[in-house]
């Protein structure tokens, strides 16, 4: 049995990764140092980090405290509230773009409420950070409220027994326990961010971000121009992603 199932994971494994690692080592280094050094591409990694981070941030703080409440608290509707928690997850996110649009659009009222303060979203970073974070944050609060789901309530109990606050019990017990899983899910968020394209294409075009560039490149030049830059970006966002993956299992050995 363990033999078939080696088999069948290779299989699997092998068509995950051969389209990827194909792709990069049939590239010419000196054309992806070219493509790196192109502003254009330059500023649209540059964006797409830059707004992905921001969205995760946004995500870290309100997503946290909801993934708290759902792992600590039971009430009526839990199970509606975290399916549509998940619901960006199923939602082609082109269509996702377009509910967006329905909200934050300059004829809608957040985006007139948003505009009278001078913070506009189609066409603009602030389009691609909420396109990016209605469509990753789900990986975070799910990861969160698995987290402090595996924290023991006893702990949580005996500290208040011993005088701590609700506050003082989640912010000295609570998180640092689950840290872990809030940390990979901040992870998985960003790096879902940083791979968006659907909702982005739709509510912000311009300026673009590292895959709408892909996308245009393809489309108007074809493969053999936009093949770079998309190895640059794989390469890109697989080093860092390993890198904050390894550091984040390198704590938890130690």
């Amino acid at each position: 049995m363990k033999t078939l199932f080696l088999l069948l994971g290779l299989v699997l494994l092998a068509f995950l990764t051969v389209p990827v690692a194909k792709m990069v080592l049939a590239s010419d280094p000196v054309i992806l140092i070219e493509t790196f050094l192109d502003k254009e591409v330059l500023a649209a990694i540059f964006l797409t980090l830059y707004a992905a981070l921001i969205a995760t941030v946004i995500g870290f703080i309100f997503g946290t405290p909801l993934a708290y409440l759902l792992a600590k608290t039971d009430f009526r509707g839990k199970r509606f509230v975290e399916g549509l928690i998940d619901l960006p997850l199923v939602i082609p996110h082109s269509a996702a773009g377009i509910a967006l649009l329905f909200v934050f659009g300059r004829n809608y009222f957040m985006g007139k409420a948003f505009g009278a303060i001078g913070l506009k979203f189609l066409d603009s970073l602030g389009g691609i950070v909420i396109a990016m974070l209605f469509v990753s944050v789900p990986f975070l609060i799910d990861s969160a409220r698995d987290g402090f789901q595996k924290v023991d309530k006893r702990l949580e109990n005996v500290a208040r027994t011993l005088g701590a606050t609700r506050w003082q019990t989640f912010l000295r017990v609570s998180f640092p326990l689950a840290w872990r899983s809030i940390v990979s899910g901040n992870i998985l968020m960003w790096a879902r961010g940083i791979s968006e394209f659907g909702a982005v294409i739709i509510v912000a075009y311009h300026p673009m971000t590292a895959p709408v560039l892909v996308f245009e490149r393809f489309e108007t030049y074809g493969l053999d121009y936009a093949r770079p830059v998309a190895v640059i970006l794989i390469l890109i966002a697989m080093t860092v992603f390993v890198m904050l993956r390894l550091l984040l299992y390198r704590g938890e050995d130690r």
